[in-house]
């Protein structure tokens, strides 16, 4: 018998909740097919079959949260023939699984959509979902084959998933990254000593043709940490040390249903702004269809919300340890103002600097911020 337990994850990641089980006790499975779907505050991860042999018991139920690391489940890894990737007895015809590679193999590919990716339950066949998809909806109680996919060839996705999640009931406990975000905030809170500064950058030289707010604030931001290095820090609250960083990897804080999702874009500071948007995009659409990898949300330098497109003006914004520095944008707005006897009209982008007050100064919170407007008021 193999004890098998919950994998590390990756990226620090110290415990994920179980939603789905794709192996029943008693089936036969061969290594690396999927055994089980897991969310983690991050993403929803398949974990794969450690070896050949028979499941004798899940340790852990669909609901339960477990630490990396615990026991998951347990194998009869006993000699026997092996007839390939099959799930359920093995005189008993079914589909071929696929195998998935661990999520915390360094050489694991981001974990996209894929049309029929595992064996489909009775009466789904004609169901196209990915597996991350499937798990999520027998999580919530939602029965695919009624829900009209959006994706390629009438693909489910977790968009269109979550469109029919039922309303959630008062009193329903934080689950995935609701959870994690409620933990992270409380230890957030007690670790920073934030301090906020407020500015507001008169962009009335832009282009009559809206521009590209996100990617020029992106842009705004590395000219910002190339002239006040000091916002593009870590900071070791224990040790008291600050480590600048050479590159500037800017998180992006994304809105999803499930919760607030921050998705990294590397070397900001080494792109031009169609380079910029592509990359936005592409970030954002694998934010709110559950499928960034750990890679993509690990180490940001800097982070970025652009609060604005929904509401608000200004803002004092939770800073993620070990970075000592967000930015946040409020809603583009036109304002009249009195220059000596004479009114002019201007439109302004109101900013917020948020900046952890032990490894940061004042006048370096300034001078990042100045940098940030200088660069917004220029045309193009």
């Amino acid at each position: 018998m193999t004890m098998f337990n919950l994998p590390d994850l990756g990226e620090g990641l110290q415990e994920a909740e179980i939603i789905a089980w794709h192996v029943s006790e008693g089936d036969h499975v061969v290594a690396d097919q999927p055994l089980v779907s897991v969310e983690t505050e991050k993403a929803v991860v398949e974990v794969p079959a450690p070896t050949s042999g028979r499941l004798l018991r899940q340790l852990a139920k669909v609901g339960e949260h477990l630490k990396v690391g615990a026991a998951l489940a347990e194998f009869d890894d006993g000699a026997r023939s092996d007839a390939g990737a099959i799930v359920g007895d093995l005189t008993t015809p079914s589909a071929p699984a696929t195998v998935v590679p661990s999520a915390s193999s360094p050489a694991a590919p981001p974990l996209a959509p894929q049309s029929e990716a595992a064996p489909t339950p009775a009466g789904t066949a004609s169901v196209r979902a990915a597996p991350a998809v499937r798990a999520r909806a027998k999580a919530l109680g939602i029965e695919l084959a009624t829900i009209p996919g959006s994706g390629p060839d009438g693909t489910i996705t977790l968009a269109d998933l979550e469109a029919a999640r039922p309303a959630a009931t008062a009193g329903a406990p934080l689950r995935g990254m609701r959870r994690a975000m409620a933990l992270k905030m409380g230890r957030f809170a007690a670790e920073v000593a934030p301090a906020t500064v407020t500015e507001e950058a008169d962009i009335g030289a832009w282009p009559a043709a809206e521009p590209d707010v996100t990617a020029r604030l992106m842009r705004a931001l590395a000219a910002g940490a190339r002239a006040e290095p000091a916002l593009n820090a870590w900071y070791d609250g224990r040790a008291l040390r600050v480590e600048r960083r050479a590159r500037i990897d800017i998180g992006l804080a994304v809105d999803t249903e499930d919760g607030l999702v921050v998705p990294v874009l590397r070397d900001a500071g080494g792109l031009d702004t169609a380079a910029l948007r592509a990359r936005i995009d592409s970030l954002k659409q694998a934010a709110r269809e559950r499928r960034l990898a750990p890679a993509d949300l690990a180490g940001p330098t800097l982070t970025l919300s652009n609060f604005g497109m929904i509401a608000g003006l200004t803002a004092a914004l939770a800073i993620a340890p070990p970075q000592v520095a967000i930015v946040g944008a409020g809603r583009l707005h036109r304002r009249v103002d009195l220059v000596g006897d004479t009114v002019v009209a201007r439109r302004v982008l109101p900013l917020s600097l948020t900046f952890d007050h032990r490894a940061v100064t004042g006048g370096e919170a300034a001078r990042f911020l100045r940098a940030v407007v200088a660069d917004l008021e220029k045309p193009d």
